[in-house]
């Protein structure tokens, strides 16, 4: 048992101390150079991550059962060498600092859709996915002053907890512990401030089945309760990386809630329609989305209600 404990401390450290060289390196290159660098680590991970490489083609197999195995292989690979290249873009935003460094590589599309939400005046919840450079999105919102409070999981590891909190945490963003949320958001959103929350992974939170891919998925309720709690506009958002090297936010139309009188109805009838949003975006953009998540893991009778 101690040599296992030893072992993990080693390898958090590890892990902790090469995030840390990362983040100086990717400061002292130009960012294409940088990038290029990070799509190489991932494509070269894609064959040494023997059980994540396997998840990864094996749920892409299940959610495009149209393509070839030759297609399904080419999209995995293209899956890890973005996903290196996305990391390296959130490694090296921490050393922004201005919103005019950020709008060199970022484009915000959409921004008129918050501003119509958020004046409505009665909070904001911003929908989004793990896809692409995520969180670039808590960045962008932090620095144009619109304060969203995000909800994550602590890492097991305290220094790399600490790291991606801070992170989070810069420039006006608020960090919030997963479990302990609610009634804080609530109050945030009756306040009419801003909410980011993610729908896009099968986790240990009160969840609904629903169609996801042509599959059941257990999928959280969080937005939808907190939406149809206060009556916050729920605004979808993502980013992703284009061709052209440039990261690009997307700030989507207010989804209005259906309401039918049952909260049970109203509650798995609105997180389908959310994640069928949620399901188009990572068609448009399918090798920027985390395919090694054990999204369909959970089966009918095991989700958390």
């Amino acid at each position: 048992m101690v040599s296992k404990k030893i072992r993990r401390s080693f390898r958090y450290a590890v892990v902790y101390g090469f995030i840390r060289i990362l983040i100086l390196v990717s400061g002292l290159m130009p960012r294409k150079a940088w990038l290029s660098v990070c799509g190489i680590f991932g494509a070269l991970a894609y064959y040494g991550a023997g059980k994540t490489r396997r998840l990864t083609v094996h749920h892409l197999q299940l959610a495009f059962p149209e393509k070839s195995g030759d297609q399904i292989k080419k999209l995995a690979k293209q899956t890890f060498s973005m996903l290196g290249k996305n990391a390296g873009d959130i490694l090296r935003s921490s050393q922004v600092k201005t919103l005019e460094n950020l709008e060199e590589f970022l484009i915000t599309e959409g921004l008129e859709h918050y501003e119509r939400a958020h004046a409505k005046g009665k909070g904001v919840i911003f929908l989004t996915c793990h896809l692409g450079a995520f969180d670039l999105q808590v960045t962008n919102m932090a620095m144009r002053g619109l304060n969203p409070n995000i909800i994550g999981t602590p890492l097991k590891d305290p220094r790399l907890n600490d790291l991606l909190w801070k992170y989070r945490n810069s420039h006006g963003a608020v960090a919030i512990e997963r479990g302990r949320e609610t009634f804080r958001l609530i109050k945030v959103l009756k306040s009419g401030g801003s909410v980011a929350l993610l729908i896009d992974q099968d986790t240990k939170v009160k969840s609904r089945f629903v169609n996801f891919f042509g599959m059941p998925a257990a999928t959280p309720i969080g937005a939808t309760v907190l939406a149809l709690k206060t009556g916050a506009a729920v605004v979808p958002t993502y980013v992703h990386l284009r061709e052209d090297g440039l990261q690009q936010m997307h700030i989507l139309p207010e989804v209005p809630m259906v309401i039918a009188g049952d909260d049970e109805t109203d509650m798995i009838n609105n997180t389908q329609k959310l994640t069928t949003i949620i399901e188009h975006i990572i068609r448009k953009h399918p090798d920027q989305w985390v395919w090694m998540h054990e999204r369909w893991k959970t089966k009918p009778g095991e989700e958390v209600s």
